[in-house]
């Protein structure tokens, strides 16, 4: 094992869930207090080290519910969203978190056009209120939004003022999705080599890389990658919770220790409170993962898993499938008689699987077991 292989085992990675924040940001999700208390019980119970439950200055149900979260003794930290507003922080420090985000734009576009400001002037706003969170004894994470537009000169200058206000780290926000991997491993290793600041991955999925860029970024040396339950958030998403705590324990070895049989759980919760569709192809969850039809892929993974699946499927949650369809080989159809206690000859195999892909291709989809047992009637009899 190489050198980089063995530190990267080592290091600890923080979690921070915000399928409370961001993930509720998606166009036209809305959790219920009881569903945002019950989610953030699944999260901690999973291992999250840090949970992103809301923006307090919102007040109303928002308040409630994130003063709800406070008050249910999880063993993670509870965050609250800020702009960098006195009044945003107070209220964050009302519902009782022990944390707070705040966050500013720092790309010249949103300067120019969203702020209608100065670099100056984003500036003097973030210290000032990193540093009256600060004397208020909170963990602080300073969000540079947009930070992968932003020039980098400004964002190290940015970097630099929030450490000395007293940040805790630098929640680096890929906002639009704009990163490829090799482009997010240079910037966070160029922050890292001049600003001694951890760092936090926020990456979203507008071109299909959130969780690729987020472990990249781990890989230049951020320590916390910001996630969100099946990717939920803005536009396309975020970086999926399920897939980064995965990837990282498969990929990279580093085990984070976290309850991962509960995923498929927890992403069910998530899809039905957020009335999101969990697509049967979602990476790590989704019904596909362990579902085999091609002949070849069948027979493989019933003469060993392991020569078509990555890791288990208890793993997450999820069981294995040998789906009879019209790409289905004698192995699997002998398998799936097996089932029920019914042996079938290779000869007799192969005169069934033709009338089955028959089937099929009639109707457009596998077949149920009962149809299977209803064409073995009608061919061979009872």
């Amino acid at each position: 094992m190489t050198e980089q292989k063995t530190q990267e085992k080592d290091r600890k990675i923080i979690i921070v869930d915000t399928t409370l924040r961001d993930g509720e940001q998606t166009a036209g999700v809305v959790f219920a207090n009881r569903e945002k208390l019950r989610i953030a019980k699944f999260l901690d119970e999973l291992g999250v080290h840090q949970i992103e439950a809301g923006v307090p200055v919102m007040g109303g149900d928002e308040q409630e519910a994130i003063k709800a979260i406070c008050k249910a003794g999880l063993k993670a930290s509870i965050m609250g969203w800020n702009r960098p507003v006195i009044k945003d922080i107070e209220a964050s420090l009302a519902c009782g978190v022990d944390a707070v985000a705040i966050s500013i734009s720092t790309s010249d576009i949103h300067i120019k056009y969203k702020l209608q400001t100065s670099r100056e002037w984003v500036l003097e706003k973030m210290v000032q209120a990193v540093e009256f969170a600060k004397k208020e004894g909170m963990y602080i994470s300073v969000n540079a939004e947009d930070a992968s537009r932003s020039d980098m000169d400004f964002l190290l200058q940015f970097a630099r003022a929030a450490k000395e206000a007293g940040a805790d780290r630098l929640r680096y926000c890929d906002t639009v999705g704009i990163l490829d991997p090799f482009s997010t491993y240079e910037r966070i290793k160029t922050i890292l080599e001049n600003v001694d600041l951890d760092i936090e991955m926020h990456t979203h999925n507008d071109f299909g890389m959130a969780t690729a860029n987020a472990l990249a970024g781990v890989r230049a040396g951020a320590n916390h990658v910001g996630v969100t339950v099946i990717g939920l958030g803005e536009r396309a998403g975020n970086a999926a919770l399920e897939e980064v705590v995965m990837a990282l324990k498969h990929l990279a070895g580093i085990d984070l220790g976290f309850k991962t049989e509960m995923f498929r759980e927890v992403a069910e919760y998530v899809s039905r409170a957020s009335g999101r569709e969990l697509p049967a192809w979602k990476a790590i969850v989704g019904s596909n993962m362990f579902a085999h039809e091609s002949g070849i892929h069948a027979d493989g993974a019933l003469k060993n898993p392991k020569t078509y699946e990555a890791f288990h499927p208890e793993e997450v949650g999820l069981e294995r499938q040998i789906v009879i369809g019209k790409h289905s080989g004698t192995a699997a159809l002998k398998a799936k008689f097996a089932e029920y206690g019914i042996h079938l000859s290779e000869f007799r195999a192969q005169e069934l699987l033709a009338k089955v892909r028959s089937y099929c291709v009639s109707l457009k989809r596998p077949l149920f077991d009962k149809e299977l047992m209803y064409i073995y009637e009608d061919y061979f009899g009872k």
